[in-house]
């Protein structure tokens, strides 16, 4: 660690005897007492720091923390777009912030046409027959869309599918959604173009099938051209399709899930419709499903009277609650408002510009680092290191490079199908000067890989804290503050 005086924690700053506070007199002082055996033998352990000084470490170490309001984010399979600031301002509202969440429906007619609009509008862009808000994240979501279809089964007395077939290719969370689901994983292979293998697939099919998870476009940022064909073979052996709605915003305005064959999906709205999101969130992840899957929704449904009005409605055959009340409702209206801005008429090119903005990365970065596999990609794609390997430069090496020139490092090491992947996704929101700036880094980086490799190897050289041991920090956290 650089030992620059505003990275110094709290503790090494410490004076005996500063204070930044006055506490009032205790005037209940000899009303109550604590009992011996629970008091304290020494007391706390705390700094000991005037408020200046503790305001200018904490701001300062604010400054240090990278996200998309800072720089460019261009980190695969997250689609960490900028969040326009209205966004917050609506989501701060009083109006909205200071509902009570057990506030009868007469009360918050409001916030209830929020959620059946925002549902209506989800329906429209996926291609399905109704939503629900209820999932508190992407993998909740997952879970949840697999609940349904299992309940699907389950309420027609099928009871032996119980096998969930999922591409090679699928994120870590498709295989764990359906194991706590206590569905079994069967894995299909990708074929030499980075797609499902139809043909693999057949033999896997059959009555034990509750259904497959696909992405699409997938990991890789291609497009999965034969689901047609796929959702067609699902539905022959009885199965139902899930769309892990990940990678929705290179398909925005351009086709929908629904259409493609799928039966339930989640969008993430933390990711595809502008809210800050990462460090475990806030997020949500609603989900949809076709045509005469509706009642198999989790409780409570928000849904709209003949006279315009709107209620809470419960289900018999749902699947039952599975979340908190209504969701995470400020997301709801970070999302609402962010759809509400686009707008219908500017809603097509956001996935348009997505596809755009990676390919032009892709193309103009292909002679220095290695691509996989070739042709038009979608919202992002996957290197697989530098092109050069002669000097033993990894993918690893490249990322905390990154670091030094002000960008974030891209996903790396996955997917898993590239010993060496490197994953970019730079969204719609960037502009052609911030994607060149970063393709100008990269370019230099592979330059430095091949004439001066310890440069690269040692990288980070100026951020707070340089080159660490990865393999250690796992194995010997250290999780509290030690002198």
């Amino acid at each position: 660690m650089n030992n620059t005086y505003y990275n110094k924690l709290v503790f090494e700053l410490s004076k005996a005897g500063r204070q930044g506070f006055s506490l009032p007199t205790n005037e209940f002082e000899g009303c109550y007492s604590i009992p011996n055996e629970i008091k304290r033998n020494d007391p706390p352990l705390l700094p000991e720091a005037d408020e200046q000084t503790v305001v200018r470490h904490y701001t300062n170490m604010s400054n240090n923390n990278f996200g998309v309001d800072t720089g460019f984010y261009p980190l695969g399979s997250c689609t960490m777009k900028y969040n326009p600031k209205i966004n917050e301002e609506n989501a701060d509202h009083p109006a909205f912030r200071q509902l009570h969440p057990l506030a009868p429906a007469s009360a918050v007619q409001g916030a209830l046409e929020v959620y059946y609009n925002t549902q209506k509008m989800l329906s429209e862009i996926g291609g399905m027959s109704e939503f629900t808000l209820n999932p508190f994240a992407g993998a909740h979501g997952e879970l949840t869309g697999l609940m349904v279809i299992r309940n699907f089964h389950i309420k027609r007395g099928d009871l032996k599918r119980t096998k969930i077939i999922i591409p090679d290719s699928a994120h870590g969370t498709n295989p764990a959604s359906a194991a706590v689901c206590g569905l079994e994983v069967v894995e299909v292979k990708s074929n030499e173009n980075g797609t499902v293998d139809v043909e693999a697939l057949r033999p896997l099919l059959g009555d034990d099938v509750a259904g497959m998870m696909m992405t699409n476009p997938n990991t890789l940022g291609i497009f999965e051209t034969q689901i047609p064909e796929i959702a067609k073979m699902v539905h022959e052996c009885g199965g139902l399709m899930y769309y892990d709605g990940a990678n929705l915003n290179a398909l925005l305005g351009v086709c929908r899930p629904g259409d493609m064959g799928f039966d339930v999906m989640h969008i993430n709205l933390h990711k595809t419709f502008s809210t800050p999101h990462g460090g475990g969130g806030p997020g949500a992840g609603p989900i949809g499903v076709r045509q005469g899957l509706e009642n198999y929704l989790p409780n409570p449904q928000v849904k709209k009277n003949d006279d315009g009005s709107f209620f809470v409605d419960y289900s018999s055959d749902s699947l039952g609650s599975i979340s908190g009340f209504f969701g995470n409702f400020s997301v709801v209206l970070r999302a609402y408002t962010f759809l509400l801005s686009c707008g219908k008429e500017n809603f097509a090119k956001m996935g348009s510009l997505a596809v755009l903005n990676a390919n032009y990365i892709k193309e103009m970065l292909k002679d220095d680092y290695e691509l996989p596999i070739g042709g038009l990609c979608k919202h992002e794609f996957v290197f697989n290191g530098l092109k050069d390997k002669s000097q033993h430069v990894t993918t690893l090496d490249v990322a905390k490079r990154l670091l030094d020139y002000g960008f974030h490092a891209p996903t790396i090491y996955f997917p898993l199908l590239f010993h060496e992947a490197l994953m970019i996704e730079p969204t719609e929101t960037e502009s052609k000067d911030t994607i060149d700036g970063f393709i100008k880094v990269m370019k230099e980086i592979a330059k430095e890989a091949a004439e001066n490799p310890e440069l690269v190897k040692t990288a980070p050289h100026n951020t707070p804290i340089s080159r660490v041991d990865d393999v250690k920090a796992v194995k010997e956290p250290k999780l509290t503050f030690k002198f």
